[in-house]
């Protein structure tokens, strides 16, 4: 058994025909694989047949999220998920295609041989819990939107503390020049979509999918606003009531349970969207798109903040992560930039600005990263070691997608222009950008949930802590 590293990575290189990403250590203690590349640590047989039953991304999460496959220490996870992410875009790897015969031929006797006494064939294991269930009722149903938005927010209102921070803003920050932290950065985030929707004192803002309160917050206190934000996270709703309670803003700001199919009383003078539109799902865009149009005043602006994938081929069918779609976001749905601007357009906005903010969601990822790594005992207490592996291993993942432009993330200014075609902006950019009567202020003063949060605390993470 010495050799066991070495004779998985051997066949497992053979049957691939290409040398794999990274260093293996098996739970022999032997090691083998590319010298200098990451190394994983496969704790036990179950790690591979993981592996063998889900080849690819799934099977990867739940090995690393059950603890059967671990990063070795002085190893850091990001290495370790850049180098499986450029190996899976490798032309040969993207084509290949392993049929009977490659499993028969020699190569796949070799592989097979070393499988078997390595004792690694045997039942598919059993998913970890976290892991949520697939397909129950129909898609984006109101009842199965609110069991998937319960899976991802409904987790502990002190676990998204620890890792957000004070800000409690679970969206890409803004990191202008003179962000000297992720709270600074997410207060110029805020800023920047009131400054966009034209805020000023005695208007009226929907927030849609307003999370814990931050952003309809912001514009109370500094732009004057009335507000109402909508949510249907239980735990959300329940910690951004308690935070405009506790900012004395109750007369200004109103937060409800509520779907966004739900809101029976526009208009508004304005509507903000940030972070929610990736959960409607292109069979229901169009009504989101339209709902949204209906309750702005004619004049009105629509800040709409989305996460969007790259354009396939023509024809091909999108497909989700399927580690982010079990663990992460059940039933998420990513579109293209373009795609999102011409669902906004045939509800009868008109799109007047699109900004990226890409680099911006990679920074803030890394922030979030380093805030749940510093704390990890404390996170585990909170919610458990699988779904602490689960965050920290979407997050860090996703850090590298923005940065390697797999995926992106934008800021869609759209205008319900009036009948005569008015939009009601200012002739630059420059203009609307500038916010005249906004109080300058800082995110550091909104109330945050007392308890866990504050203070670093020991991690028993083996690897390496990652680097922002």
């Amino acid at each position: 058994m010495a050799e066991l590293a070495r004779r998985l990575v051997e066949a497992l290189d053979g049957l691939l025909g290409v040398p794999g990403p990274l260093r293996v250590q098996a739970w022999d203690g032997s090691v083998a694989g590319p010298p200098g590349a990451p190394t994983v640590v496969l704790r036990n047989r179950r790690a591979l047949r993981r592996l063998l039953w889900h080849p690819g991304e799934l099977g990867l999460a739940r090995a690393y999220v059950s603890g059967d496959l671990e990063v070795a220490p002085g190893t850091d996870l990001y290495d370790v998920l850049r180098a499986v992410a450029r190996f899976a875009e490798r032309p040969e790897i993207r084509t290949l295609r392993l049929g009977a015969g490659d499993v028969l031929g020699a190569r796949g006797r070799r592989a097979v041989g070393a499988l078997l006494r390595a004792g690694a064939l045997g039942p598919e294991p059993v998913p970890p819990p976290e892991e949520a269930p697939v397909g129950r009722g129909r898609l984006h149903s109101r009842g199965r939107d609110r069991a998937a938005i319960h899976h991802h927010y409904d987790v502990g209102n002190d676990f998204y503390a620890l890792v957000l921070g004070p800000s409690m803003v679970y969206s890409c920050a803004y990191w202008e020049p003179a962000a000297k932290s992720l709270e600074a950065a997410q207060e110029a985030k805020l800023d920047l979509i009131c400054r966009k929707l034209g805020l000023r004192p005695g208007m009226r803002l929907l927030d849609v999918g307003s999370g814990w309160g931050s952003l309809v917050l912001h514009a109370a206190r500094h732009y004057g606003v009335t507000a109402v934000g909508v949510s249907i996270s239980e735990e959300q709703v329940a910690l951004a009531r308690r935070r405009v309670e506790e900012a004395g803003l109750a007369d200004r700001v109103e937060i409800r349970l509520q779907d966004y199919r739900e809101i029976p009383d526009g208009p508004f003078d304005a509507i903000s969207s940030v972070g929610m539109a990736e959960h409607v799902g292109e069979a229901q865009y169009r009504v989101y798109a339209e709902g949204l149009y209906r309750l702005l005043v004619p004049g009105g602006r629509l800040l709409n903040h989305q996460i969007a994938r790259r354009p396939g081929h023509p024809g091909e069918p999108y497909r989700p992560s399927p580690f982010i779609n079990r663990y992460v976001f059940p039933d998420g749905e990513l579109s293209p930039v373009g795609s999102t601007v011409s669902r906004l357009e045939e509800a009868g906005f008109e799109v007047r600005d699109v900004e990226s903010l890409r680099e911006h969601y990679g920074l803030t990822l890394r922030e979030w990263v380093a805030n749940l790594e510093a704390r990890w005992t404390e996170a585990v207490g909170l919610v458990g070691r699988g779904r602490a592996r689960v965050w920290r291993l979407y997050m860090a993942a996703s850090a590298l997608a923005f940065e390697e432009n797999r995926i992106g993330v934008n800021q869609i200014l759209a205008v319900r222009t009036t009948a005569g075609g008015a939009a009601h902006l200012p002739a630059t950019r420059a203009e609307w950008l500038a916010a005249p009567g906004a109080v300058p202020g800082t995110a550091s003063d909104l109330p945050v949930p007392e308890g866990p949060g504050a203070g670093p605390a020991a991690t028993d993470l083996g690897d390496r802590g990652s680097v922002r």
